[in-house]
């Protein structure tokens, strides 16, 4: 199964738009955008996206996408 990020809408700043163009260029995943997540005090927190249904957050865009990465590398080492 590949895995799947899921964006919100309102937190998609121009720097976090970057980083979720970067990873729809990856084929091994699944990149979505929905208009809301329903995890509005993240949200306005900063940074965020869903891994598999898990938030992962970053104090910055770049720290958001290492973060993910690394979910993802964590995910596959334990086979989900």
């Amino acid at each position: 199964m590949r895995p799947i990020i899921e964006f919100c809408v309102n937190n998609l700043t121009p720097d976090v738009e970057k980083i979720k163009e970067e990873l729809e260029k990856d084929p091994e995943l699944d990149v979505v955008e929905y208009g809301c997540l329903g995890h509005c005090m993240t949200c306005a927190e900063g940074p965020y996206a869903l891994v598999n249904g898990e938030v992962v957050t970053g104090e910055t865009a770049e720290e958001l996408l290492e973060n993910i990465r690394r979910a993802i590398e964590e995910m596959e080492e334990f086979g989900f």
